[in-house]
Formats: structure tokens, C-alpha cells, sequence
């Protein structure tokens, strides 16, 4: 438990820093510099870092966005989303929504709503609904990551085995060309796969600039959604998948 404690807060590093020096994060820990570069190889050798002299750097093309910069990322594009796939949740329903700028502006298309449950590993969303009275809101336990307000870890995935939900929101950091959808924590696509398997229906909600990016680790694929919604015009391979999967797609017009 302590080992990926660590190894999360140091991919964190890594992301937010493009990089990661062994001796420094021998002072954070308080750990032997050979402790950390153990660490470093385990995460090299899944493809998370990329080994270096004295530390480690994120591969290339997997380099995740600051979050606040993603919040400002097409923000038109993501409320005309938000709406579309609000305009589908109809009052009493039960909700799961996960971590990303997407599904928060979801979130508050979602404050018109009425008897909804929407339960969430993201306190930001949770945040967003706390003014919405006619919304019961439950918070999943976990281990907070700080830079985007999302709870990962076995709490948060125990709670959300405890319900079954009527839809589950689920944002991306990207969406590759074989229809995957992409993200960069192990531990926070557990939450999501977890919620996918306990929905009636599952939404993803995925703006055209995940279309352009990479991302290490699949959520789920096009066959596992009900709906894609998007302001982006599919390529045909993709509209070609969505059909024989019989996934509905929603396309909005953005900025």
C-alpha cells in the first residue's frame, strides 16, 4: 500500500514536472535512493516513465495536461456536451460521474434536475452540486489527488460496488483510433470500470481535443457505451465502429 502511495505520487510528479530526479524524491520520502530506483524501474517497465540518468521523464506523447489549463481547454465545446447529455438524464435518476472538466460541466448542466443521486469520485462535481437541493450527493471514500480533486484507490472503488446506477458519466483524456478510451491512473480507471459495470447505461462524454491526444491505459471501449457525445465529427473508421457496436453517437456543434 505504501509502494503505490509512492509510485502514484511520483507519477504525479512526473506529469505535472515532465520530470523526476532520484535523490530528490529520496529527500521527499525519506527512502534509500535504491528504494527509488526500484520504483522507477517497475514504472518503466509498465510504460509509465521512461528511465534517464538520475531520475526519470514521461514518455513522450503520454504527457497529461495541467488541470486547470484543461479546464479552459474548448470550454464552449464541452458546455454544448454537457448540455446534449443532460437534456438524455431524466429527473430521478441515479448517477455516477467520474473525474474530468467534461463531466463537471455536466455536473452543472445538471443543476435544473430534479430527485437526482449522483455519486462521484470527484469533489469538484460534488462541489459544483452542493447549492442543488433537489440532488442527493454521495462522495466516494479514497485517496485524494490533489491537482483535479479525484478520489482513486480501494474506498472509492468499494463504494461504488454498492450501487446500481441508472447511467455512469465517464470523461476520458483521450480517444484512440481503435475506439479505446484512454487515461493515465491505473487506480482512477478502476473507479470508472467499476461504475461502467454496475450502470443500466453508460455515457461518456469525450470534446474533440481527446481525439488528438494519448493517453497509456484503456477505460473501456466504444462497444461497452450506450452513448458518445462529442463535437467533433468522428473519423469514418470510428462511426464505422460505433455503428457495429450499435453505440449511439451525439454530435454537438461546438466552438
Amino acid at each position: 500500500m505504501v509502494t503505490n502511495f509512492r509510485k502514484a505520487e511520483i507519477l504525479e510528479q512526473a506529469r505535472r514536472d515532465g520530470k523526476v530526479l532520484v535523490d530528490d524524491l529520496a529527500r521527499r520520502f525519506d527512502v534509500t535512493v535504491q528504494t527509488i530506483r526500484r520504483d522507477l524501474s517497475e514504472l518503466s517497465d509498465v510504460g509509465k516513465l521512461e528511465r534517464v540518468h538520475g531520475g526519470a521523464i514521461v514518455p513522450s506523447g503520454v504527457v497529461n495536461i495541467v488541470y486547470e489549463e484543461r479546464r479552459q481547454l474548448n470550454d464552449a465545446g464541452k458546455r454544448a456536451i454537457a448540455q446534449a447529455c443532460a437534456a438524455e438524464i431524466p429527473n430521478g435518476s441515479s448517477i455516477f460521474m467520474n473525474i474530468g472538466t467534461t463531466t463537471e460541466a455536466v455536473a452543472t448542466a445538471l443543476r435544473d434536475h430534479e430527485d437526482l443521486l449522483v455519486v462521484t469520485n470527484n469533489l469538484n462535481i460534488a462541489n459544483i452540486l452542493t447549492s442543488h437541493r433537489q440532488c442527493e450527493i454521495v462522495v466516494t471514500g479514497g485517496t485524494l489527488r490533489r491537482t483535479d480533486g479525484g478520489l482513486m484507490g480501494g474506498f472509492a472503488v468499494e463504494t461504488v460496488r454498492q450501487f446500481k446506477f441508472d447511467y455512469a458519466l465517464i470523461g476520458c483524456s483521450a480517444l484512440d483510433q481503435d475506439g479505446d478510451l484512454l487515461d493515465f491512473d491505473e487506480q482512477e480507471i478502476t473507479v470508472s470500470q467499476t461504475a461502467i459495470r454496475r450502470a443500466r447505461q453508460v455515457f461518456a462524454v469525450a470534446d474533440k481535443s481527446k481525439l488528438e491526444r494519448k493517453a497509456p491505459i484503456t477505460t473501456c471501449g466504444l462497444d461497452e457505451l450506450d452513448a458518445l457525445f462529442t463535437d467533433a465529427d468522428l473519423p469514418d473508421h470510428l462511426v464505422t465502429l460505433a455503428q457495429r457496436a450499435e453505440t449511439r453517437v451525439v454530435t454537438v456543434p461546438g466552438a
